[in-house]
């Protein structure tokens, strides 16, 4: 079975060959999601806060356009470009799951922009 291409409307085009998400089966994949405007400029440089919003506000959205919502989140694979970040993250990050909470790992990388603080790929299982 073929998986199906999520790519919400109005989306800045990504900045390598990849979909916001795919949907296949009941699972859905959102890729890895960057503070990202139009033409790839990175928004809110060194603010973590405003970047996770924006990241997982770009999840909600892709989800959504797949069916699904945060609450169907069952993990997150995170990547933090500095461990000093960690708490602010945390912050926002519990904001938008404040219920049960998904799986999730978070490792320290540097990130294909310089100036992106936070990346956030998600797996959802539709209900």
């Amino acid at each position: 079975m073929p998986f199906e291409a999520i790519n919400p409307p109005g989306f800045p085009t990504p900045i390598a060959p990849y979909s916001a998400g795919a949907k296949a089966g009941g699972t859905v994949y959102v890729s890895g999601v960057l503070a990202l405007g139009e033409g790839g400029a990175v928004l809110n440089p060194g603010n973590v806060r405003l970047q996770t919003r924006h990241v997982l506000e770009t999840i909600r959205t892709t989800l959504a356009a797949a069916g699904a919502t945060l609450e169907d989140v069952a993990m997150n694979h995170v990547f933090l470009k500095y461990l000093g970040d960690y708490a602010a993250f945390n912050e926002v990050y519990a904001e938008y799951f404040p219920g049960a909470k998904p799986a999730r790992y978070c490792i320290v990388a540097d990130l294909v922009k310089p100036d992106c603080l936070i990346e956030i790929a998600s797996v959802a299982h539709l209900p």
